[in-house]
C-alpha cells in the first residue's frame, strides 16, 4: 500500500500525456460501456419488505399484483355540478390507448362535487410513471374541449413522474450553486485560476466515469433511481477531497525543496504520503458504504453501489492523471513560487492559507489544558446529540411530496373530494381451491367487522383472495396506523385466521408505511455493529494501532450522534420551517440515520487518515508524540479547513431541495462534516492524543523505536503568532 501510489505516481509523472489521454479514454469507455448495457432499473419485487412484501408476492403469484392506477378528477370552476360528458369522453379516450389495461365507470363525489375516473394501466406498478404521458395528453385534451370545467389527472404513475422532473430541477440548481462556489473555494486556497480548476475537472470527471460504471453494476444490485443522486453527491465531495489532499502537499514539498528538485520527485514526495492517505481513505469510504449492503433494501443497495463506484473512481484519478497533470505543471508552479519569494516559502505553499495564527491560537488552549477542552467539547457534542432521544422515524411517502408538484395539487383536491382514497389496507389470503367458499366466507366477516368500504378479487384459479379496505385518513396518522395494528392481531386472527392451512398477510399503504421503519430498525444494530468494526479495523490497519482504532470508532460516534441530534431538533421541530423552506412531518426520514451513519463513518475517514497520517509522519521521525501532535494537527488544518468548506457547500445544497428526504440527508451531512472538521479534528483528537501521549501507538513496535530515537526539534506550532 505504501509503494502502489508512489510507483503509479512515478509513471504517471514519467509519462504525463499517456496518463492523461487514458484517463480521459478511461471515463469515456466507462460511460460509453453503460450507455450501450443500459440501466437495470429495481422492478416491484425488489422493493417488497417485511409482511407487505409477503403480502404483494402472495398477490402476485395468483395474479393480483398491484397496478399502475391513474385516477381523472373533474370538478366545476364554478362550484356546480360537473356534467357526465366529459367524464364520458375521459372514459372513451382512456379505453383507446394501448397503455390503458381498464377503465372503471365513473364515481360521483358523496357530496356530489366531482367525478372521477379510474383508469389501471397494462404492466408492472413501478413501469407505469414511462408510459404515463399518452393518459395525461388525453386528460389535457378534454380539459380543452371542457374549459368550464377543471379536468385534471392523479395517480402513483403521474405523481412519479412529477417527482423525477422536480429532482432533476432541484440536482441542476445543486449545481449551479455547488460548483461556483468550490471553485471560489479552491481559488482562495491556491491562488491559482488553473490549479482551482484541476480538482474540479477531475472530481466530474470521476463523475462521468462513475455514471456509467454504475449502469453496469445496476445489472447485479438494481438501481431504485437513486444512484445518480448519490454519486453526484459523494462524487463532487470526495473528488475534490482527495485531489485537494494530494495538491497541497505537492506544493508543500515544491516549497521544502525551493526549486533544488525535478517535478517528478515532488510528486512521488507527495504520493508517499497524501497518495497513500487517498488510498486509505478511499477504501475506508467504500468498505463502510459497503456495509449498507447488510440492509436487505435495494434502496440502500443502490446507494452504497454508487458511492463505492464514485470513490473508487475518484481515487484512481487521484492516483493517475493527477500527477501527470502536476507534472505537467510543475515548472509552471516553480516560476510562480519564484516570483512570489520567500513568502511562499514561508507559507509552506499555501498549506497554512486557511490555518496559521487562528489554528496556533484554537491549539493554544488545547496544548494547555487537554484535559479542559476535551471535557467542554465533548460535553457540548453530547448536548447536541440529546434530541437523538425523541428520534421519531417514519416512511418519507406520498403525502410528503413537495406540491411544486403540480400532481400533488390534484392529489390533494382528490382527496378532499374521496377521502376514501386517502390509504388502503389489504388482506391477501393464499389457500387450497376447495377452501375457496371459506375464505370468501371469512373476508366478508372482516369486511363487515372492519367497516367502510370494501371489495374482494380472486385470482383464476380460486386460491388467491384479496380483500380490499379503504381507509379514509393519511398513512401518517394515528387512525390509518390503528386501523392496521387492528386489522392484524384483531380482526384477521379472528376471521380468516381461522381457516386451516391458509397463508395470510397484510399490505397496502398503510402497511408499507409501517413495515419499512419496523426493517429498517431492525437492520439498523447489525449495519451499525459492521460500521464499527470495519472503522475499528481499517484505522488499526492503517497506523497499526488499536488505541487509535478505538478512538476513530468513539470519535466517529460522538460525530454522528450530534449531527442526528440537530437534524432532529430542526426537521422533527416546527421552528426552522422558514429557514429551511419545508413543512415539518414531526419525524425523520426512516432511511437518513443509516445513510447519515454510514456516509459519515466513510468521511470521516478522510480527515481522520489525513491528520493523523501527518502526525505519525512526525512521530516516526522521532518527533515527540505531543509535539507531533501540535504540529500535525497545525499543519494539516489548512486542507482539512478546505476540504471541509467544499463538503460542506455540497451538501448544503441538498439541503436546498424539495423533497423532504433528500433535504434531511443534505443538512444532516453538512453539520456532520462541520463538526467534524471544526470540532472532533481540531479541539477533541488532539486533546485526546495529548492526553494520551505514547499510549496512542499501542502496540506499535516500530512508533516505540522511533519514538526513542534522537532527532533534531522542529520550530512547534506552539510559538506562532
Amino acid at each position: 500500500m505504501t509503494n502502489l501510489p508512489v510507483r503509479m505516481a512515478r509513471w504517471s509523472a514519467a509519462h504525463p500525456w499517456r496518463a492523461i489521454v487514458g484517463w480521459f479514454l478511461f471515463v469515456a469507455l466507462c460511460l460509453g460501456a453503460g450507455i450501450a448495457v443500459g440501466g437495470n432499473p429495481a422492478t416491484s419485487e425488489d422493493f417488497r419488505i417485511g409482511e407487505a412484501g409477503r403480502a404483494e408476492a402472495m398477490a402476485a403469484e395468483g395474479g393480483l399484483q398491484q397496478r399502475p392506477l391513474e385516477r381523472v378528477l373533474i370538478t366545476s370552476r364554478g362550484g356546480g355540478s360537473p356534467p357526465g360528458a366529459a367524464a364520458r369522453e375521459v372514459a372513451e379516450r382512456m379505453r383507446a390507448l394501448p397503455e390503458v389495461l381498464a377503465v372503471a365507470d365513473p364515481v360521483t363525489a358523496a357530496d356530489g362535487s366531482a367525478v372521477r375516473v379510474d383508469v389501471t394501466m397494462k404492466g408492472p406498478e413501478l413501469e407505469g410513471k414511462r408510459h404515463v404521458d399518452p393518459l395525461l395528453a388525453a386528460t389535457a385534451e378534454v380539459q380543452s374541449a371542457h374549459p368550464e370545467l377543471r379536468v385534471e389527472e392523479v395517480g402513483s404513475p403521474s405523481i412519479g413522474k412529477g417527482v423525477e422532473r422536480l429532482r432533476g430541477d432541484d440536482l441542476a440548481r445543486t449545481e449551479v450553486i455547488a460548483l461556483p462556489v468550490t471553485l471560489v473555494t479552491l481559488l482562495l486556497v491556491f491562488s491559482s485560476v488553473v490549479m482551482a480548476l484541476v480538482p474540479l475537472l477531475l472530481a466530474l470527471s470521476s463523475i462521468i466515469g462513475a455514471v456509467g460504471l454504475s449502469m453496469l453494476a445496476s445489472h447485479v444490485f438494481p438501481d431504485a433511481g437513486v444512484g445518480t443522486n448519490v454519486i453526484l453527491l459523494i462524487g463532487l465531495a470526495v473528488g475534490v477531497d482527495y485531489t485537494l489532499f494530494y495538491l497541497k502537499r505537492e506544493r508543500e514539498e515544491r516549497a521544502k525543496a525551493g526549486g533544488r528538485l525535478d517535478s517528478r520527485v515532488i510528486v512521488e514526495l507527495a504520493a508517499a504520503t497524501s497518495g497513500r492517505a487517498v488510498v486509505l481513505s478511499g477504501l475506508a469510504v467504500a468498505v463502510s458504504s459497503a456495509t449498507l449492503y447488510l440492509a436487505d433494501d435495494v434502496i440502500f443497495s443502490s446507494i452504497a453501489t454508487g458511492a463505492i463506484v464514485v470513490t473508487l473512481v475518484a481515487v484512481a484519478s487521484s492516483l493517475t492523471v493527477l500527477p501527470a497533470l502536476l507534472a505537467k505543471l510543475g515548472e509552471r508552479a516553480e516560476r510562480r513560487a519564484v516570483r512570489k519569494g520567500a513568502r511562499t516559502r514561508r507559507r509552506g505553499g499555501g498549506s497554512r492559507a486557511w490555518g496559521g495564527r487562528l489554528t496556533a491560537a484554537v491549539l493554544r488552549p488545547v496544548s494547555r489544558r487537554p484535559g479542559v477542552t476535551l471535557a467542554v467539547s465533548v460535553l457540548a457534542m453530547l448536548a447536541l446529540s440529546a434530541p437523538l432521544l425523541g428520534l421519531k422515524l417514519t416512511d418519507m411517502g406520498r403525502e410528503t411530496h413537495s406540491r411544486a408538484i403540480p400532481a400533488m395539487q390534484t392529489y390533494d383536491r382528490l382527496n378532499a373530494a374521496f377521502p376514501e382514497l386517502k390509504a388502503m389496507n389489504q388482506v391477501v389470503v393464499r389457500a387450497r381451491e376447495k377452501q375457496a367458499g371459506e375464505v370468501g366466507a371469512a373476508l366478508d366477516e372482516l369486511a363487515r367487522r372492519a367497516g367502510g368500504q370494501a371489495g374482494v378479487r380472486t385470482s383464476q384459479d380460486g386460491r388467491t383472495s384479496l380483500l380490499e379496505l379503504a381507509v379514509p385518513h393519511y398513512v401518517s396518522t394515528e387512525e390509518a396506523q390503528g386501523s392496521l395494528r387492528r386489522l392484524r392481531s384483531e380482526l384477521v386472527p379472528a376471521t380468516v385466521g381461522k381457516v386451516a392451512g391458509a397463508r395470510i398477510a397484510v399490505t397496502g399503504d398503510v402497511a408499507r408505511y409501517a413495515d419499512y421503519p419496523e426493517h429498517q430498525k431492525r437492520k439498523l444494530p447489525l449495519i451499525i455493529g459492521a460500521l464499527l468494526l470495519v472503522t475499528f479495523g481499517m484505522t488499526v490497519w492503517a497506523f497499526r494501532s488499536v488505541v487509535l482504532g478505538l478512538v476513530g470508532v468513539v470519535l466517529n460516534l460522538l460525530s454522528a450522534g450530534a449531527s442526528l441530534g440537530v437534524l432532529v431538533l430542526a426537521f422533527q421541530g416546527t421552528w426552522a420551517e422558514g429557514m429551511l423552506d419545508f413543512t415539518s412531518t414531526g419525524s425523520i426520514g426512516s432511511r437518513v440515520p443509516l445513510f447519515l451513519f454510514v456516509i459519515l463513518f466513510g468521511l470521516s475517514m478522510d480527515y481522520q487518515v489525513f491528520v493523523i497520517s501527518r502526525i505519525r509522519e512526525g512521530a516516526l521521525a522521532g518527533v515527540p508524540t505531543r509535539k507531533a501532535v501540535l504540529d500535525g494537527i497545525g499543519s494539516s488544518a489548512g486542507v482539512v479547513t478546505s476540504a471541509a468548506v467544499v463538503m460542506v457547500t455540497v451538501f448544503a445544497s441538498f439541503a436546498a431541495l424539495h423533497l423532504i428526504e433528500m433535504k434531511q440527508i443534505g443538512f444532516s451531512l453538512a453539520v456532520a462534516v462541520l463538526l467534524d472538521a471544526f470540532v472532533i479534528r481540531i479541539l477533541v483528537l488532539p486533546s485526546l492524543m495529548l492526553l494520551l501521549g505514547a499510549w496512542n501507538w499501542w502496540p506499535s513496535r516500530g512508533m516505540r523505536a522511533a519514538q526513542r530515537t534522537v532527532s533534531p526539534e522542529l520550530p512547534s506550532l506552539e510559538k506562532v503568532g
